[in-house]
């Protein structure tokens, strides 16, 4: 399965990497990509998600705060 954030859209990134002499060669930068349980109040049910960590603090927050996913 790809390596995608369900929520944001967050995927791999791609660029160069630059070398003192400035020589370019590709790399990828990956997504921190968490599986969470999330609770669903509209069907009562905990759903497993595929979330990026920045997400989960956005997440963490609007629990907190009393509203839905």
């Amino acid at each position: 399965m790809a390596r995608i954030c369900a929520k944001t859209g967050k995927k791999t990134a791609f660029g160069n990497t630059r070398s003192h002499s400035l020589r370019a060669t590709r790399r990828a930068w990956k997504a921190n990509i968490q599986k969470k349980r999330v609770y669903d109040p509209v069907t009562g049910a905990f759903k497993t998600m595929k979330v990026s960590a920045s997400y989960l603090r956005t997440l963490s927050k609007r629990m907190q705060q009393g509203k839905a996913a």
